[in-house]
Order: C-alpha cells, then structure tokens, then sequence
C-alpha cells in the first residue's frame, strides 16, 4: 500500500447529520404561548376589561364610556387601519401565529398523536376516513386521560373570558364558590356552557373550523393581494419533490403548499417550510418551500419582485395611513381630555306637565378607587333651594343621586343657576340649569 494511502487511511472520519433550520417553528410557538400568556394578562392588569354592570369599557381602571366619543372612536379608527395594513402586507398569518383557536387545536393534535397514534385524526379535513387508533395504545387508560386532559383544559380556558367581566378577586371568589355580590347569579351555568363549547372545540372540531367555519379570516381575505406574503415554491428543483409528501403530511390544514394560490385556506404558520427543511438537510441544500412577498411568479429579479412588493405595499399605505393618524389623534386627545367624574342634572318631578320643583343631581365616579366630591349651588339665594346632600361618596366606581329642592320663593320668570360639583383631587365642573317660574 502507498504511503500516502496508509497516511489517509488513518485520519478519522465522523459522519455529522446536517442540523435543520427549525427556527420559524419555534418562533412560531413563542408567538403562540406570548399571545395566550397576553389574553391573560390584559384583563388581570386592569389595562383592558368590560364592566358588565355599568355597561361600560375599563382601561387601566378607568371606565370609559360611549360618551368619550374620540377616546372610544379614535382607538377603533387606529385599530381598524393597523389591521387592514397587517393584512395587506402578512395576509392571514395572525390565523398560523397568533388564533388562540388553531393553537389549542394543535396542542389537542399533538396531545392525540402521543396517546393514541400518529393516524388517530379525529376529523380529516380531505376524506371521510375513520379515525385509526394504533393497536399498541388502544387502551382505556389512554381514552380516560385524553378527555381528563382536555376537559382539565377546557376548564381552565373557560375561565379566560371571565377575567375580561370581573376583577381578579371576583374570578377567585367564583373558583371557590364564596359569595360575592359582584357576581351574577347564572355565572356557573354560564360557565358550564363555555366548558362544553370549548371540549366540544378541542375534542373534535379543532381545524374543520379554521378551514371550512371562520369568518374572520375570510374578512382578511379581503385585503389581500398579489404581492402579500404568501409560500413560494422552488419549481426548478421539483425533482427533489418525486416521491417526498412530506409537507403536505406537516400541514395541519391538510393543504398541499406546493400549489397555493391566492384565495386558499392556507394560515402562513410556515409549519410546510420547516418540515421541507428537514428533509433537506442531510443534502446540505435548503428546502423548496419559503415565505415571500411580491408577485407570485415564478421568474423574474429579486430587485424587480421586492420593488413590486414594496411598491404594493406603500400604495395601500397611501390609504390607511392618514386614516390612521386620525385615530391616534383622536385616540391622545381623548386621553388628554379624559374626564374621571360625570355631572348631570335632570328634572325630577314625575309629573312633567306641572311646575318643576325638583331637580336629580347626578354625580358619577368613573375610577375604580375611593373619591369625595363636595356639590354646591351658585346663582341662587340659600332660602330659594335645599340640597338632599352636600356630599357624594364613592368607594369605587359608581354613581350618587341629590335631590334638589327648588322652593316655591322665586319669582316669575327665569332663573339661571349652575350645580357645581368639585373633587378632593381638584377636578371641578359646573352644570347650567335655567329653571322657570310659570305665574300663579
């Protein structure tokens, strides 16, 4: 043997399996867990809920009514165009990475997959197939602990929405079943009612939903076009696709990624892309399916498409933007001009064709913590009027009723006044009233 063999022959030689570009899955995933860990969170920070009882909205624990028209107007403005322009530009990606729905469907998928085989699909979405469960797990055990898990699950997702009517305190008092004025009487039932939608969800609906049932993804349908992101296939290379379905078993709306089009039901989760990737790499070449923006061709410049894209892009933006920048207006303003007491005042007297001698004034606390207001009358002698209270206070969010009583002192005519009403904290407002004296 030649002594350069011998020398080679002796270098060792490791076979290595190249390492596969999982990164969008598991972006994906944290995007998910970050989307359900934020519907908790908003409504258990006070930052977002809805007070059931005054039939209003709460933001960071100030109610906010209909009639903060631009706060309330200006944020679903801003909301409206943020939303259009994600649409034009990612399409239905919220759907893949965000759907709390889809997330907890693949989660039941995957929870399926390990206690009753890789086949037991509770729905095909492209046959009528029955269901196969894998002989070795086809258990009593295996069935019991798949419902106990997903009825656990639905439980503790059922209780989600709660957190969005009531304050953390009320949702623990309702968990362990104590009495709380704040909660409604049907509560359990109501409960029990979401349980069940949930189980029936994760146990058997899962993505038939998604595909055949959503609306709002066909709302989103509506902004898309050409140039929004969409899967690309590499057609060049479809040698490397002859006897591979790889993607097509990975995706969990049962599409085939290598032949979408612009209206499908695909949900960009990019879940086709990562399995296309782990095929190939152990051929150290990149997979044949990508994410992309711009015209869906399967030529042409990569300078030419991204001009296109962005050239889209920007022309929608034209659109949305100023629209948008209405609703940040209106939005700041409304904060700025935000007021955290309400005073109105209302006749009282039941009969409206008699001479008015009563007045109800109204005072409102729009923040959830303790306040004091102090309410007196200007523009009228102290023998002409007599207030039920001078006081209104307020442990929390409410509102007081004071009677005025106008007495029968004045003369014939009108007769100006203002109710004016002024907080510990500083804030004052003042409430014109024209009161008339009719002639004996």
């Amino acid at each position: 043997m030649p002594s350069n063999v011998s020398s080679l022959s002796k270098i060792p030689v490791a076979v290595v399996a190249a390492k596969a570009d999982t990164r969008l899955h598991w972006q994906r995933r944290t995007v998910q867990i970050a989307t359900l860990a934020l519907a908790v969170l908003i409504p258990v920070s006070g930052l977002f809920r809805i007070d059931p009882v005054a039939g209003a909205f709460t933001i960071l624990d100030r109610q906010v009514w209909w009639a903060d028209f631009f706060l309330v107007f200006g944020f679903w403005i801003m909301l409206a165009a943020l939303m259009v322009t994600v649409y034009s530009f990612v399409g239905t990606a919220f759907c893949g990475w965000s759907c709390p729905q889809n997330t907890l469907s693949e989660w039941a998928n995957q929870l399926t997959h390990k206690l009753l085989g890789r086949r037991a699909e509770v729905i095909s979405l492209n046959n009528s197939a029955k269901m196969q469960v894998a002989v070795a797990k086809n258990k009593w055990t295996h069935w019991l602990l798949l419902g106990v898990i997903l009825s656990v699950m639905s439980g503790l997702v059922a209780l989600v929405p709660l957190f969005y009517f009531y304050p953390p305190s009320a949702v623990w008092s309702f968990v362990t079943f104590s009495n709380d004025a704040r909660l409604a009487g049907s509560l359990h039932f109501i409960y029990t009612i979401f349980v069940l939608v949930i189980l029936l969800d994760v146990a058997f609906i899962r993505h038939y939903w998604c595909r055949f049932m959503c609306v709002y993804k066909v709302w989103q349908h509506g902004f898309k076009t050409r140039q929004t992101l969409h899967l690309a296939y590499d057609a060049t290379r479809s040698a490397d696709c002859e006897g591979c379905n790889y993607c097509v078993t990975a995706c969990f709306i049962d599409l085939d990624p290598r032949k979408t089009d612009m209206y499908d039901t695909c949900i960009n989760c990019g879940e086709c892309i990562t399995a296309c990737n782990k095929i190939h790499a152990k051929t150290g070449l990149p997979g044949l399916l990508k994410f992309a923006v711009g015209a869906r061709s399967d030529g042409g410049k990569l300078r030419a498409v991204f001009r296109t894209a962005v050239g889209s892009l920007s022309q929608r933006m034209q659109m949305t933007v100023p629209i948008a920048v209405l609703g940040v207006g209106m939005f700041v303003w409304g904060l700025w001009s935000y007021q955290s007491y309400h005073l109105a005042v209302y006749r009282a007297d039941a009969n409206h064709g008699a001479q008015i001698s009563n007045y109800r004034v109204a005072v409102s606390n729009k923040v959830y913590r303790p306040a004091h207001l102090v309410v007196s009358v200007d523009g009228l002698s102290a023998d002409s009027y007599s207030l039920a209270s001078t006081d209104a206070h307020f442990d929390g969010t409410g509102r007081v009723d004071i009677n005025l009583h106008i007495a029968p002192v004045l003369a014939p005519g009108i007769h100006t006044f203002l109710v004016r009403v002024r907080a510990d904290d500083g804030w004052e407002k003042s409430y014109r009233v024209q009161h008339f004296v009719a002639r004996g």
